[in-house]
């Protein structure tokens, strides 16, 4: 599976490239990337655990960035 999610108040490219390594790391994680430009997530998980890849990711964002919100819809 393969979604993307708006983020808000994502402050700075460096930022989005620490979450997109820490987001790639997590198991059952096929690819994933953060934009700063456009302030999307998308990540491709498998079925199984897309739900549980997608809460991980979020907690990956709090650390890099405490003030960016997912918004996930």
């Amino acid at each position: 599976m393969k979604k993307a999610f708006k983020l808000e108040d994502l402050d700075c490219a460096n930022c989005a490239a620490k979450m997109e390594a820490a987001i790639q790391k997590l198991p059952g994680v096929k690819s994933a990337s953060v934009s700063f430009m456009t302030q999307k997530m998308t990540i491709e998980a498998e079925d199984a655990v897309f739900d549980e890849v997608v809460q991980a990711a979020v907690k990956c964002i709090a650390k890099v960035e405490p003030d960016c919100r997912v918004i996930l819809k």
